[in-house]
């Protein structure tokens, strides 16, 4: 026998109701948010929780039930994944900006041994000075987080800017699209 509905969902405003409606049939989203989406659709129409759940791909009413709940209190942020799930950041945003400030110093050729920072010797001089388990895909992420993208010279350089020779000496240029262009 099924538990009964306990709460009941709140009166939907059209413009949830538009939102919700569009996100049930995208192929694009994410299957979490579809499912929930179309949960909460399948309740305002009247149907059960058990019945909803059936019919976005959930398990058990009681699912349907705890979403009905957030949604109550949440409105469409019930739609995304609750904060505290996932693994937490290993780097905090003090560890991240220095990272970042050593990739975009010059390396010291006798200390380093580069003139140019690649992922291995960008790993080994932030071991070497405060990371001992820092690995070069964490470096990848937290630079491209920052903005900055690795180039065909060895170089990381934050994206959208170069740096030009010019009469008057070297001038750094930058895109005014980088954002547009980034998508």
């Amino acid at each position: 026998m099924a538990p009964l509905q306990k709460e009941g969902l709140r009166e939907i405003g059209t413009d949830e109701q538009v939102i919700m409606e569009r996100l049930s049939r995208a192929s694009s989203q994410r299957v979490d948010r579809v499912r929930r989406a179309t949960a909460l659709l399948a309740v305002s129409r009247g149907k059960s929780f058990a019945e909803s759940a059936k019919q976005s791909g959930f398990k058990s009413g009681s699912t349907v039930a705890e979403l009905v709940a957030r949604f109550n209190v949440h409105g469409l942020a019930a739609l995304t994944i609750a904060s505290g799930r996932g693994r937490k950041p290993s780097y905090d945003g003090a560890a991240r900006a220095q990272i970042v400030g050593t990739a975009q110093r010059p390396p010291d050729r006798k200390v380093d041994g580069t003139a140019t920072w690649s992922l291995s010797t960008l790993e080994r001089a932030l071991r070497r000075e405060a990371f001992p388990q820092l690995g070069a895909t964490t470096i990848r992420r937290v630079l491209e987080t920052a903005g900055s993208s690795y180039q065909r010279t060895r170089t990381w350089c934050p994206t959208g800017t170069a740096q030009r020779k010019r009469r008057a000496g070297v001038v750094t240029v930058v895109d005014p699209q980088t954002e547009e262009k980034r998508g």
